[in-house]
Order: structure tokens, then sequence, then C-alpha cells
């Protein structure tokens, strides 16, 4: 990895503007993946002869874009003659912060890629993949040297590389990683979108109790009787350690969203008074952004139990 002209320069909020290019096959798709997780509006293969008029909808005051990062490369036919036009009038931004990333990666690593994909080097089939990626290298070197940063990605898998852009960008608000817990019914189905399932259909039901069965997990007396079973303490205990465990290794991964799905028959007893009680336990953990749902609380059709 090596730095371009600034040598410490992060992607952080006072860069509004990211501009990714590159070598084919360096990696600029992963990249900008990971950038819109971090809540950049992207653009993939962007014609180069847009990237002026792109950045002038970026820098609007009260505009719904609030960071923008874009790919421009080699697929281009115009990019060699109209990117040192678009890098003019992104320096003449001040506003913006505009940032260009240059990705490289040795022969090997560019060959083995482009092997593994079966994908057809830009420069074209008449030519063999070596010669097609030393050409593509040779004619960008002087986009390379005008780039704020340049980054050898031969070494780095997909989710190493999506970790070197959550790095980069690091202090802004959308770095966090959000935690969603999320109650439901088994009956209802389960939340396709559940990183985490764990199943609480083992806790004494509220349900079967006259008195209880139209309250909800948020009501003290349904707290206070599932509670009142020594395996629901066990049961927090370990899940508190568990998730304490797991977040921050998701987070240095670089997930952006993690979401532990808590279910018991019908969402809206059990299940919704153990969130609201792991909700108390992991409100402080550093770097995470915690949010509750309760998918099936208030379903139409409760009757098979909670």
């Amino acid at each position: 990895m090596q730095g371009g002209r600034r040598d410490t320069a992060l992607i952080g909020e006072e860069a509004r503007f990211v501009v990714l290019t590159g070598l084919s096959g360096s990696g600029k798709s992963a990249a900008i993946r990971a950038l819109e997780d971090l809540g950049y509006f992207c653009v993939e293969n962007l014609p180069t002869s847009l990237i002026a008029s792109f950045a002038d909808l970026a820098e609007q005051k009260g505009g719904r874009i609030k960071r923008a990062a874009v790919v421009v490369d080699m697929r281009d036919p115009d990019f060699l003659t109209q990117f040192p036009v678009a890098l003019k009038h992104l320096r003449q931004r001040k506003g913006l912060g505009a940032v260009v990333i240059f990705l490289e990666a040795n022969d090997a690593a560019l060959v083995r890629r482009f092997s593994e994909t079966r994908r057809p080097h830009p420069a074209g089939t008449d030519l063999p993949l070596v010669e097609g990626i030393v050409q593509e290298r040779q004619r960008l070197d002087g986009i390379r040297s005008v780039a704020d940063k340049v980054f050898d990605t031969s070494d780095l898998t997909v989710h190493e590389l999506r970790r070197v852009f959550m790095d980069l960008s690091r202090g802004g608000p959308e770095q966090q990683l959000v935690v969603t817990l999320l109650s439901f019914g088994y009956k209802y189905g389960v939340p396709l979108e559940a990183d985490l399932l764990l199943d609480v259909r083992f806790l004494p039901n509220p349900h079967f109790v006259p008195d209880l069965r139209p309250l909800t997990g948020r009501d003290r007396k349904v707290q206070e009787y599932v509670n009142a079973a020594p395996s629901t303490h066990t049961f927090l205990e370990k899940t508190t350690d568990l998730l304490r465990f797991l977040i921050p290794e998701y987070a240095g991964e670089g997930k952006s969203y993690l979401t532990a799905g808590i279910g018991c028959t019908g969402g809206r007893h059990r299940s919704v008074m153990i969130v609201e009680r792991l909700r108390r336990r992991l409100a402080r953990i550093d770097g995470v952004r915690l949010r509750v749902e309760h998918r099936d609380i208030f379903a139409e059709d409760n009757r098979g139990g909670t």
C-alpha cells in the first residue's frame, strides 16, 4: 500500500466526493460496495464526462446527496482524455473535499483474478492477458501519479479490502455497526434479514395466563412473570456474553449491519420481553448503534400463543 499526494489523508466526513479508479481487476467494485455501506451515494462505471455534473449535484446545499463515490476506468473509451478535465473541475470545488483513489495489483494477482472470474480483460481478447495488463498499467501511469491515494490490493481478499475502506472512513456517524434486536413470532415466519436466530419458546408462556394474554412483553406484569423463571436469567446472561463477544468481531470484519432475531411463538410476549432486557444490557458498546424492532407484537392473529 503506497500513499499518493496525501500520505495520511482519510476518507472522512470532509471528503464528500470519492473517485475510485485504477487497473481492471484491482478491486474497485468491492471498494465502492464498502463505501455504499458507509453511506455514500455510489455510481459505478460512470461516463467520465459526467463526473463534473455529478459533483455539482453532490455539492448542492440542502440536497439529498451528502456524500458520493464513483468508479471511472478504462471501460469508458474517453476515460484517458476526459479524466484530466474532470479532475481539474473537482480540484476547483474546495467544498467537496474530493479524493481520488487509484487501485492497483501486481500482474500475478490480476491474472489470477481474471482467471477465477473468467472475465475478459478490457484490452480485448486479441491480446494475451498479461500483455493487456501491462499495456493498461502503462496507459494509466499518468492518472496514477495524480491520485491522492494509491492502494496495492495484491495481497488483499475482498473482506480485507472492505476493512481498508472502513478504516479510511473511520470517524463518520455512518461507520457505526448498526445492531438490530428483532423480536418475532415463529408462527409468522422466520425473518429473512436475521443474521442470528435465538428461540425463547422454552420460557414460561404468558399467553396461557388470562390476565397477561392481552398485554405485551413491554408491560411490567409480563416481564415479571417471564423473569420469575430461573432459565430466563441464565438465558439473558449467556446471550449477553455471546453478543458482547460477537458484535466487536463482526465490526472488525467490516460488517455494517447485524440483526439478531429473538423468536417465540407469536412474537408478542416472551421475545419482546427478552429484546427489551437485551437492549438495556447492550446499550453501551463503543462503535455500535443499537435499535429495536418488534415485528409481530401487534399481529392480528395471536391465537397460537406467544
